[in-house]
């Protein structure tokens, strides 16, 4: 072998580590994320289980939200992150995002912590589902079958949960499958957006637009009693989790590629349950973890299929 293979032997291997190593962060800080925001959502589910008010909660959450990410990188990047492109998509997706919470709060109050994460996580499913009308993508027929097989066996996965009939409650089942319609929404108008903003700008905006909204709002939904200090370090604390969970999150897309990350996405319904039982003393039984394995497959179905299918069919035309 000469030198100059060697050499390049050498930096091709450097080359394949470095994007390992990018890879491997992307999944580190998409799991960090992904840990953090089961804690705020099982901070929410603790704060409205005791009485407190959703709207109030959730003011507290996005006021938090938007000084956690000032302090987080400072005046400077504030004022150069913080003007959208777009503000009336930006604004229409904060709105998005704040009924996604309050129906999520909602959700929590009524079923485990895992249950409704699981419920939420059908948000992909519909997603697919919507996308050739709403957002006009229409993928290549053998993607678009995978894709439909996966809505198909996650849907399978959600009736498990559900169990019609069953112990859970209908109300939560029915702000559990509207969390997931919301979320869904909210996904697709993000693709929107991120053609003209950058996703640190989304981060702040979503921010401002809760705080503003639920300014608005708390008024009506006041506290009827003061909260104890151990629910205002909770109150304090979900305004934290919540801005650097969705951090995290957005870190972890700038270092690997959605397609690659987007299965990995499931994890959270596994923090979830861990959180779950740490906090609330819940394990789903066997049918519900049944359930939500399925719910699983189906997404990553969806989610990995296109690549999956992608790679092999470049390795059956070598």
């Amino acid at each position: 072998m000469t030198q100059a293979a060697t050499l390049n032997g050498g930096a091709d291997g450097e080359g394949n580590d470095q994007a390992r190593r990018r890879l491997l962060t992307g999944i580190a800080l998409l799991v960090i994320g992904q840990w953090i925001l089961s804690l705020l959502d099982a901070t929410g589910k603790t704060l409205t289980q005791q009485g407190l008010p959703v709207v109030a909660v959730a003011w507290v959450r996005y006021l938090g939200h938007v000084v956690a990410i000032f302090l987080l990188i400072g005046p400077a990047r504030w004022r150069q992150q913080s003007r959208p492109a777009v503000p009336r998509l930006q604004w229409l997706r904060g709105a998005l995002m704040l009924a996604s919470t309050l129906v999520f709060f909602s959700v929590l109050k009524l079923m485990p912590l895992a249950t409704a994460t699981a419920l939420n996580f059908c948000a992909p499913l519909i997603v697919v589902a919507l996308s050739p009308w709403l957002l006009g993508e229409r993928p290549g027929v053998h993607a678009r079958w995978t894709r439909w097989i996966g809505v198909g066996i996650g849907f399978a996965g959600m009736l498990v949960v559900v169990r019609p009939g069953g112990e859970l409650d209908a109300g939560g089942v029915a702000l559990g499958l509207l969390s997931a319609l919301l979320f869904a929404l909210l996904q697709m108008l993000t693709r929107r957006i991120a053609a003209h903003d950058a996703p640190m700008t989304t981060l702040i905006q979503s921010g401002v637009t809760g705080a503003v909204l639920t300014t608005l709002l708390v008024p009506f939904f006041w506290f009827q009693v003061m909260p104890t200090p151990a629910q205002c370090a909770l109150l304090l604390s979900a305004g934290l989790t919540g801005s650097l969970g969705h951090y995290f999150v957005i870190r972890a897309f700038q270092y690997a590629d959605a397609s690659f990350l987007s299965p990995f996405l499931y994890l959270q319904i596994f923090s979830a349950t861990v959180v779950g039982y740490f906090a609330f003393g819940h394990l789903p039984d066997w049918t519900t973890a049944l359930g939500i394995a399925v719910i699983c497959a189906g997404g990553v179905c969806v989610a990995g299929g296109e690549p999956v299918l992608r790679r092999l069919a470049a390795r059956l035309q070598r």
